[in-house]
């Protein structure tokens, strides 16, 4: 079928582009597993669902999933077939796929009780197996050859509705600065949607008529031709598709996690197994920078590597089975301290939480390249991430990455599987200056990839597209034009830190001191005192405040040093509320034969939790 995507990391391979248009085309046949994505389960794993499940009959037509509506079940197929369709009993009705006996209905959204994106409905009588959300999570945490299944081909499926522009519809210039925060939203949370771009879309001039809308009011997102938004906020989108948000009720916890990247969300698991509660908030997408790469390798227990948005999404899940709360777009604009011993975070929306700690895990974002022509093109032909969605738009031409560490060295590799030509532009002399060993092995015999060293861009030139980039050899002061189409960026990163300047001590750069250094640059030095212990490892110069991962200043920048910042920084929260130990641990109450489970730590009911 056309515009078809296969997922992150994987080469497309034909087999759906025979697939009919039109729902009412379709005789009874089941799209091939040509992805990995539609997987059919084993005899003992659809009886270890029928323990937690019921049986129901369909007749043709029963729509089983309706589009724009939460996911709220999950549907194995046991005799006869599903369609999933999209735009189902409108006249742009078209067919994305047809399950058989084995299969189950269901992608991203389903985990994570989001609306659905297309229509279930049967094509043939049969049954159906019907399990409840709760008790699929459940399953999905207990259960890991049932979890492996469901999970990577729930992401599988989320990356080719992505692929095949499924979803909301984005109506917007690529001039607007709001056409591109939307989507860089949509892109950054993985959310099937397409853009039409105003200035060249025929269809952006009769969606406008239709709506009786002018060009002025653009952006708009339209979904299902029923649902208008115009210049939606982040946080409109977001409920809009049913991204998780925080009850209006309790705004007061034990732990505060501003941030989702790998340090934050392993933070969130340590603190919320632990019977904390823990609230997580994030401004864009779950994930962080490390959500956005195709393939880490060297992070352990990963051989083979794993890609960004699986480590993303397995660390969700790990982190709701606990009892964590996560909420976004959220962004924080200010830290203060209460008079009993709490701090309140405030946020762009009005809103305000409190909690008796707090870690700072908001990470860092890659530098915008300061070049003339530059900033018309970003989010169309500049790019500062590549997921698939970039991906897609490199099939036919050279492209070029811009950086020497090692999330351009995963970019190279990640889009040489797609374009047939990559330029990596590093200004240094070598790639080992800044990159791993291993990636600089693959970079260097990738026959896809040419390597240029000494390298700067000075100018990208193209109106509505990229078309050259003029870039310099910085030893001799040459300039050569190359003729590339996208321009993937990253050069480095700067904190998120702007709404801390004058709360906590940063360092030149605007990272967050921590430990003895955090101290030393206090302000109050006798709070320290105060509390007759110093400022611990990575507490910052406001106690019970912890900095972890890309955002602290001095940190490794990996995936795995921040996963070990944030389940280290529990530790300290712990020893902050005046916890003797943290459950599961050794310490000097539990060596007196006291309970080592302060009277604060409480294991939280969860629906994820036998």
């Amino acid at each position: 079928m056309s515009g078809d995507q296969s997922p992150p990391g994987e080469e497309a391979v034909p087999g759906e582009e025979a697939v009919p248009e039109k729902a009412d085309e379709a005789a009874f046949w089941e799209t091939p597993d040509v992805y990995g994505a539609y997987p059919r389960l084993t005899e003992d794993q659809i009886a270890r669902l029928a323990e937690h499940g019921r049986r129901r009959t369909m007749a043709p037509n029963d729509v089983l999933v309706r589009e724009g509506e939460r996911c709220e079940t999950f549907f194995v197929v046991l005799s006869g077939t599903v369609a999933v369709v999209e735009d189902y009993g409108t006249p742009e009705e078209h067919l994305l796929r047809v399950h058989g006996p084995g299969r189950f209905i269901g992608e991203l959204g389903l985990l994570h009780g989001q609306v659905a994106f297309y229509t279930a409905v049967a094509r043939e009588p049969g049954e159906v197996l019907v399990v409840s959300l709760d008790q699929l999570r459940h399953l999905v945490s207990q259960d890991s050859s049932i979890g492996d299944v469901v999970l990577r081909a729930c992401l599988g499926r989320r990356a080719l509705l992505v692929g095949q522009g499924a979803g909301f519809r984005i109506v917007g210039s690529r001039y607007s600065p709001d056409t591109r925060r939307l989507r860089e939203f949509a892109v950054r949370n993985r959310l099937p949607h397409r853009w039409i771009d105003l200035e060249t879309d025929e269809e952006a001039e009769e969606l406008l008529r239709r709506f009786g809308v002018g060009p002025e009011e653009t952006p708009l997102v339209i979904w299902r031709d029923t649902t208008l938004l115009r210049n939606p906020s982040n946080a409109e989108l977001a409920r809009l598709i049913g991204l998780p948000s925080l009850p209006a009720g309790n705004r007061h916890g034990d732990v505060l996690i501003v941030g989702s990247g790998p340090a934050g969300l392993a933070a969130a698991v340590y603190a919320a197994s632990e019977g904390l509660s823990t609230t997580v908030v994030e401004a864009m997408a779950t994930g962080g920078q490390a959500g956005t790469s195709s393939r880490i390798e060297n992070l352990l227990g990963f051989p083979s590597g794993i890609s960004g948005a699986e480590l993303t999404e397995r660390a969700v899940l790990q982190a709701d089975k606990f009892g964590a709360r996560i909420s976004l777009p959220l962004e924080a604009t200010g830290l203060h301290p209460k008079d009993d011993d709490h701090y309140v975070v405030a946020f762009a929306d009005g809103s305000e939480i409190a909690a008796r700690a707090v870690v700072l895990a908001m990470g860092a974002r890659y530098r915008r390249l300061q070049v003339p022509g530059i900033e018309r093109l970003e989010g169309t032909s500049v790019h500062y991430s590549a997921t698939v969605y970039e991906a897609q738009q490199c099939r036919t031409d050279p492209v070029a990455v811009v950086g020497g560490g090692n999330s351009a060295g995963q970019a190279v590799l990640f889009l040489a599987g797609y374009a047939p030509k990559v330029h990596l532009l590093v200004r240094g002399a070598s790639l080992e200056a800044n990159m791993s060993r291993y990636l600089v092995d693959q970079v260097e015999r990738h026959p896809r990839v040419e390597v240029m060293l000494h390298t700067e861009v000075t100018e990208v030139i193209g109106q509505e597209v990229l078309e050259e980039l003029d870039v310099v050899d910085n030893r001799t002061g040459g300039h050569r034009r190359l003729a590339v189409r996208s321009l993937f960026v990253f050069t480095g990163a700067d904190p998120h830190t702007e709404w801390l300047a004058g709360t906590i001590a940063l360092d030149s750069r605007g990272f967050v001191l921590t430990g003895p250094e955090a101290q030393e640059a206090c302000a109050s030095p006798e709070v320290w005192h105060g509390r007759g212990r110093p400022c611990m490892t990575l507490e910052a110069s406001l106690p019970g405040v912890f900095a972890v991962g890309d955002v602290r200043s001095g940190s490794v920048k990996r995936v795995a040093s921040a996963a070990g910042e944030g389940a280290m920084a529990i530790h300290f929260v712990h020893r902050h509320l005046g916890h003797s130990a943290v459950p599961g641990t050794t310490g000097t109450a539990a060596a007196a034969g006291h309970s080592d489970v302060s009277p604060r730590i409480r294991h939280k009911e969860s629906a994820w939790l036998a």
